[in-house]
């Protein structure tokens, strides 16, 4: 009987002291294992995400943008495409979705689009954060809001469909002004962990995106710096939290130089650089990790993620894959000018296209044109 205390004495995380907030020690053997099944499927190599996740209002502006109305059902019509194009499935693991987005129908189906990804194999997830603030005396430097209120609407969207949840902390770096400045990184990725660990709480995998514009003059040097500085803290304060990493995705920003910079790289320079960072900070528990495009176009952001990958070794475990947004909806947009509606087939046709290019360059297997994915500096 004594033996018998004692082994569950061992077993029973501490809720005190030391240890006390370890590696996801208050999720049970089954949540853990859920959490790392879905971090799993958003990391199928070859794989990646379609994001999605464009409010009423963004999305409004590019569809104004090429002269068609901002409705709802335009909104509908035109995400029905990204999930349900013809053989997107074979390029996408998962696909970060808008709160409206959630209970929006499937015209073909009948079904909530959370539904009809999961059915294609797709794992549908959402975007619960709210909105930026500027941290005052921080030149402009900025906080995401949402904290207060996350756990309800995580248990909201779990209940609709969502097995994961993502979470984007924007930073520049401005060199003159001193950004981003040891707060509005301590304040960023603490956020982040704290997100993280009721994302896990709730059943939802956290992929954490900590994006450093490409807004600047800096240096690729100086782009590596910084982006390991952020990376690290983020890291550390998930540890700390008692994240559990096993069951975490991270989206982070490719390590570029300022697209204003003077010197010119390489995509081979680019490409080691990102290694760098992710070889010293990295966790190798981590299964994944999924580039955001951040302003860079498709041509670039596949050269450098396929150029990346090339240069992956046995030090780097990671499946490296594309969370993009702008770099394959942006041209799709530009099919619809003058027409005033939605060219939702030839969309269609050219989104697979897209994604084609996406999953070649994840593996590694995609080969450029020209300078594509170079740095050309600025004069």
């Amino acid at each position: 009987r004594v033996a018998r205390r004692a082994v569950a004495a061992r077993a029973t995380p501490p809720t005190t002291g030391v240890g006390a907030c370890h590696g996801g020690a208050h999720l049970s053997a089954d949540e853990k294992a859920h959490l790392e099944k879905i971090a799993a499927m958003i990391g199928t190599p070859g794989k990646g995400i379609t994001a999605c996740d464009e409010g009423p209002g963004t999305i409004g502006d590019r569809l104004a943008a090429v002269g068609v109305e901002n409705t709802e059902e335009n909104r509908r019509s035109y995400r029905q495409v990204l999930f349900e194009a013809r053989d997107a499935n074979e390029y996408l693991s998962a696909a970060i979705l808008d709160p409206e987005t959630l209970y929006q129908k499937s015209s073909d189906s009948g079904d909530l689009f959370p539904k009809v990804l999961m059915d294609r194999g797709i794992v549908p997830g959402v975007k619960p954060h709210l909105k930026v603030y500027a941290l005052p005396g921080q030149s402009g430097a900025t906080v995401m809001q949402g904290l207060d209120s996350l756990a309800a609407r995580c248990a909201e969207y779990k209940a609709a469909g969502c097995e994961f949840a993502k979470w984007r902390s924007p930073m520049e770096i401005d060199v003159a002004n001193g950004q981003p400045s040891d707060v509005i990184i301590e304040a960023n990725m603490r956020d982040l962990a704290r997100y993280a660990l009721i994302c896990q709480a709730e059943g939802l995998v956290p992929i954490v995106e900590p994006d450093v514009s490409l807004k600047g003059d800096h240096d690729l040097e100086t782009a590596v710096r910084v982006n390991l500085k952020i990376q690290s803290e983020l890291f550390k304060a998930m540890l700390d939290h008692g994240v559990y990493m096993e069951g975490a995705v991270l989206k982070s920003n490719m390590v570029n130089p300022g697209k204003d910079c003077a010197t010119s790289y390489t995509v081979d320079e680019i490409a080691v650089a990102n290694l760098q960072v992710f070889r010293r900070c990295f966790p190798t528990a981590m299964v994944t990790a999924n580039f955001l495009s951040g302003g860079q176009s498709l041509e670039d952001a596949a050269a450098r993620l396929d150029a990346i990958n090339k240069h992956k070794g046995p030090r780097d475990p990671w499946n490296l894959s594309f969370s993009w947004s702008a770099a394959i909806q942006m041209p799709l947009f530009q099919l619809c000018k003058g027409t005033g509606e939605l060219q939702l087939e030839a969309m269609g046709e050219l989104y697979v296209k897209e994604l084609a290019i996406a999953s070649a360059a994840a593996r590694g297997e995609w080969t450029r044109s020209g300078t594509d994915g170079d740095h050309k500096g600025k004069k």
